[in-house]
């Protein structure tokens, strides 16, 4: 018992550490992340994972509820999994980690996102190869009439 409070103690130590390298914030009651841990539950890394849309993030569901997060987070998780870590969506209640979603790797990919760049390197560009999509544009391609100018303009107009 007295081991498994001290690793405990130790991963949260070294998730905080990771953050503050990282120039992050350190978790928060509520904050909502996904975790990698070794074979021994030990931290190894983690993402920060968002309950609304902001640039840079795409919409994803995790469990049947819908995250916010970076193209690199999703990357991430793959070549945590590569490496035989297990991830998982965990929620920072104050008093330590919840977890709330198994698998998160086998849920989202890149290719579920539209990307075929290799995971590695969109985790070391951050994202930013990626062609991002405007719904809008979509949208308004897709009630764009065939003939252009020559369709009528109105009802009433012949």
């Amino acid at each position: 018992m007295l081991i498994q409070r001290a690793l405990l103690a130790g991963s949260a130590l070294a998730l905080a550490c990771a953050n503050a390298q990282a120039g992050n914030n350190t978790p928060k009651p509520g904050d909502t992340y996904i975790i990698s841990r070794d074979g021994n539950q030990l931290f190894r890394g983690s993402h920060r994972i968002y309950d609304r849309m902001a640039d840079g993030l795409v919409e994803v569901q995790y469990c049947g509820r819908s995250y916010f997060v970076r193209y690199a987070t999703v990357a991430w998780t793959q070549l945590e999994v590569q490496q035989d870590y297990k991830v998982r969506v965990e929620f920072n209640r104050g008093k330590g980690w919840r977890p709330i979603c198994d698998h998160p790797e086998e849920q989202v990919t890149l290719e579920d996102l539209g990307v075929q760049d290799d995971p590695r390197l969109v985790v070391q560009n951050d994202g930013s190869s990626v062609k991002r999509v405007n719904r809008f544009a979509v949208i308004r391609e897709a009630f764009k009439t065939t003939d252009g100018d020559n369709a009528a303009k109105s009802y009433h107009g012949n």
